[in-house]
């Protein structure tokens, strides 16, 4: 079977690496880079520092779980109509009102007085982030047109992305520790004004994707209500268990949403989510193993940082160096994958490597003790995880965006992000239900010693490890099943078709 001729590319002709443009594109990719690592960053950077900011502002153990999770909320829910609004009405004015908008909620957030204006503030960067990560990745996928130069750009992206979460705990522990916690957003509007100036100044304007601006408003509202119930539903049995109806009924709601919104987008004639982004067989795997690293990475990357912490006692500038591997592995991994790996075996055997190093580093998790060294116990299985994730993030980013109609290209970005963050959320839900659910049983008819805590927090991290290492074998197979072999095309124009 084969696609029709206008899914191939419908994005403007390439400019050769000669073309004039070509003098300014990668200092544009250093700005939507940056873009990204900035929303990536705001993922993490907040873990280390809730200890801090629980003892200032006082909110109870129950509570601190929403400073996380009204972000990962609203940017998530809220992705694929922020990327539609990118392709409707501009994807540089979109990028641009994101950025000021986040720095403004970072502001917000870093001078908060109680829990209450922290969690607005959390909530309204999401709202922001909504904006700025489809428009940005939007903008990426049309400046770099020529193959060989997409190919790089998007290793450099992919590298950012992932390694944004690991990043993020290291300076969140530098932050806390040598200023407080308001410095983790405050961090922000110097990233927000580098970002802005360079955007102004070295992104073209670029016409509109669609002369018909018009949004799919019940598309919209379907599938924010379903995220929305979705994520919140998983929060909630984090917190208040999975026989609660506020657990159960939430997910419930939100899958039926999420249905009937995918029964809408086939039958609309202005869809917000065109179906034929994600039925094809390369972009609907590289959806699956995108949220499956993000899902794992973000849960595991919280456990460590409670593990090395609350057992290991490290401070929190040494909790986020212990972190480096995983960037400085992904960033070999991607660079690897995409100039080496991918122009000779294709996807098909790439990314089910990554699954399968992701799995071996969750499995090797599993062996930490409760007085594990670092070079010993945890370096190994961090600089696995960090080839995995390399292997899989800038492959399937790629993929994931590959021969979209221009007019598509926005939604097809936020379609990559709300996967980022959805996995994230997802997996810490999950995964952390999980972890506690395993500690309590440790805990039951034992005398609750400092000991006896610590074991059975370290055999709820193991557990968690486990269910992630089994995630990540399930995505090695699909996506295994689902790629198309061989190697894709080294031009646009190399082929009419793609094999099905």
């Amino acid at each position: 079977m084969s696609l029709p001729p206008g899914e191939l590319t419908g994005i403007p002709p390439a400019s050769g690496p000669s073309s004039p443009r070509s003098s300014w594109r990668w200092w544009a990719l250093a700005v939507i880079a940056l873009a990204q690592l900035m929303i990536m960053l705001d993922a993490s950077i907040v873990n280390i520092a809730l200890p801090s900011a629980q003892a200032d502002l006082g909110f109870s153990d129950n509570d601190r779980q929403w400073v996380v999770t009204a972000y990962a909320l609203t940017f998530g829910s809220l992705l694929l109509i922020g990327g539609r609004i990118a392709d409707l009405f501009g994807r540089k004015e979109t990028f641009l009102a994101g950025v000021i908008g986040f720095a403004a909620a970072s502001a917000l957030g870093g001078a908060a007085g109680n829990f209450e204006v922290l969690v607005l503030a959390r909530a309204l960067q999401g709202i922001s982030g909504a904006l700025l990560a489809p428009a940005a990745l939007s903008l990426l996928t049309t400046i770099f047109t020529d193959v060989k130069e997409r190919g790089r750009a998007f290793s450099i992206f992919g590298a950012v992305a992932g390694a944004g979460g690991a990043l993020g705990n290291l300076l969140g522990g530098v932050l806390t520790e040598y200023l407080n916690w308001r410095w983790t957003l405050y961090i922000n509007l110097a990233f927000a004004a580098v970002v802005f100036l360079g955007g102004l100044l070295l992104i073209e304007r670029q016409p509109r994707a669609t002369q018909s601006a018009k949004l799919d408003v019940p598309g919209a509202v379907l599938v924010t209500l379903g995220l929305f119930g979705l994520v919140y539903g998983f929060s909630n049995a984090e917190s208040r268990g999975w026989g609660s109806p506020a657990s159960w009924g939430l997910l419930v709601g939100g899958l039926a949403l999420l249905a009937l919104f995918a029964y809408w987008q086939s039958t609309t004639a202005r869809p917000l989510l065109p179906l034929r982004i994600l039925l094809d067989r390369d972009r609907g795997a590289s959806q699956i193993a995108i949220l499956v690293a993000t899902g794992g990475m973000y849960a595991v990357a919280l456990f460590l940082a409670y593990y090395m912490q609350q057992t290991l006692g490290y401070t929190p500038v040494e909790a986020g160096l212990a972190f480096l591997p995983i960037p400085v592995a992904l960033v070999v991994a991607s660079g690897l994958a995409v100039g080496v790996l991918m122009p000779r075996v294709g996807p098909k055997i790439v990314i089910p490597l990554g699954m399968a190093l992701l799995a071996v580093g969750m499995v090797w998790f599993t062996r930490l003790e409760l007085d594990s060294t670092y070079v010993g116990g945890l370096l190994p299985p961090l600089l696995v995880l960090g080839l995995g994730l390399g292997l899989v993030y800038a492959p399937a980013i790629d993929l994931a965006t590959y021969r979209v109609h221009e007019e598509d290209s926005g939604v097809a970005s936020a379609a990559v992000n709300t996967t980022q963050q959805i996995g994230g959320s997802l997996g810490i839900a999950v995964l952390n239900t999980l972890a506690a659910t395993a500690a309590s049983s440790c805990l039951s008819g034992r005398q609750a010693t400092p000991e006896v805590l610590a074991e059975a927090a370290l055999h709820g991290y193991s557990t968690a490890y486990w269910w992630a290492a089994g995630l990540a074998a399930v995505g090695l197979v699909v996506t295994f099943l689902l790629y198309r072999p061989g190697v894709r095309e080294k031009s646009p124009d190399a082929a009419k078709t793609v094999a099905m």
